[in-house]
């Protein structure tokens, strides 16, 4: 019912910055938590950022002072604008966004996942 697209992944060189995007469309009737995540090496999937309806945020220890989640709430759209990334950073990120669908139900989604690769 509810599908994510995400854009924004590739390749650079360490030092670089990216911009990921999510947006989610369908039959929505709001969201509360966007965020994105992902998969560590040995080790299950881990929140990357997040950010609440009114606009709280939260970060992993390690991509604090260096990833901004934000998101457009008009667009259902959520970004994270990525820089200072080092080879540590290299994974697939997901998209997963939380929300009440027009017809009720709580829903949760997940994007499909955009690589990002950085190279030394």
């Amino acid at each position: 019912q509810v599908q994510l697209v995400e854009s924004g992944g590739g390749v650079v060189q360490a030092g670089g910055s990216l911009r990921l995007s999510c947006a989610a469309s369908g039959s929505i009737f709001s969201i509360t938590t966007m965020a994105w995540y992902r998969p560590a090496p040995g080790k299950q999937r881990e929140l990357v950022a997040d950010i609440t309806r009114g606009g709280n945020t939260n970060y992993a220890d390690s991509v604090k002072g260096r990833f901004t989640i934000s998101r457009d709430n008009a667009k259902n759209t959520v970004s994270l604008q990525m820089n200072s990334l080092n080879p540590e950073d290299t994974a697939v990120y997901y998209c997963r966004i939380q929300g009440t669908l027009v017809a009720g139900p709580s829903f949760a989604s997940w994007g499909q996942g955009t690589q990002v690769t950085v190279s030394s």
